[in-house]
């Protein structure tokens, strides 16, 4: 059985020092990408290692986290602890994505795919 892949909304990489906005969510309103951005890379500025916000099948937001193997200046304890903080502080962010995803992405998927909604 394949595992279906979740599809990654915007992440920061620390080993190259970039941020990456998925093409596909260019219709989100500038400040929101300006606070993804903002986000996604001052994790990385702290924590280290490469970090995603990814949507799920059924429109849930979900942080991931990798790092090298080599990286002995990743922190694995800061990383839990940093997500925890920003689930708490972006709580109406992140639900306002979900949200978006749900009714508003999915909507302008099918609609590009011939679906009717």
């Amino acid at each position: 059985m394949k595992k279906e892949e979740n599809l990654v909304l915007c992440g920061a990489n620390a080993y190259e020092e970039k941020f990456y906005l998925n093409e596909q969510f260019q219709k989100l309103p500038q400040e929101i990408k300006d606070e993804l951005q903002i986000m996604c890379v001052l994790y990385t500025q702290d924590v280290g290692g490469i970090f995603l916000l990814e949507f799920d099948k059924k429109g849930n937001l979900h942080f991931r986290t990798e790092a090298a193997s080599d990286d002995y200046s990743y922190d694995e304890i800061g990383s839990v602890l940093k997500i925890k903080e920003l689930q708490r502080t972006k709580e109406d962010l992140l639900r306002s994505l979900e949200m978006y995803y749900k009714l508003v992405f999915r909507a302008d998927v099918r609609k590009a795919a011939g679906e009717h909604a």
